[in-house]
């Protein structure tokens, strides 16, 4: 059998070449790290921030602000069939009814949650949990040492589809 074409799929690397442009990579001035100009804008040098340990787990307020927090009412609940742990909840935030798959089953029956009202983000990708999607994320507080989830909530009336901040 022949193969078409004479194009080389794999080329020759050449040692010295490449050596020579990993030398000149290495000598190019580094970025600053990210970090560095929210400091500088919150009155820091740069220096200070690189200086700052980058695994603190800390997030920038604009990070932060990314994040669409709304005020939901679940209007219908039922278990994603197969999954022990799913509910499959349509909620109003508002501006329309999403489809939101929690993962709080084995701590809620659907029928206590219909009317409630309760955290959700708004603004994450679409996804699918066991071929339902879900398109936003209940909020809750991992309790104890088995995580058990207790959904955040109002103790206030508050509108739905209002923004948290």
């Amino acid at each position: 059998m022949k193969v078409a074409g004479e194009d080389v799929v794999f080329p020759r690397v050449e040692k010295n070449e490449t050596i020579g442009r990993m030398e000149a990579m290495e000598k190019e001035p580094q970025s600053p790290a990210p970090a560095a100009p929210a400091a500088a804008a919150a009155g820091g040098t740069p220096a200070a921030a690189a200086a700052a340990p980058a695994t603190d787990g800390k997030i920038a307020i604009e990070d932060f602000l990314k994040v669409e927090l709304r005020v939901g009412q679940v209007k219908t609940a039922e278990k994603v069939q197969g999954a022990d742990r799913l509910l499959k909840l349509t909620v109003d935030i508002g501006t329309e009814v999403r489809q939101i798959v929690a993962g709080i089953a084995q701590q809620y029956e659907p029928d206590a949650l219909v009317g409630r009202k309760v955290v959700v983000v708004v603004n994450l990708a679409p996804r699918k949990l066991r071929g339902v999607e879900s398109n936003g994320m209940i909020v809750a507080a991992s309790v104890g040492p088995e995580g058990r989830p207790v959904l955040a909530g109002f103790h206030e009336e508050v509108e739905v589809g209002a923004r948290l901040k």
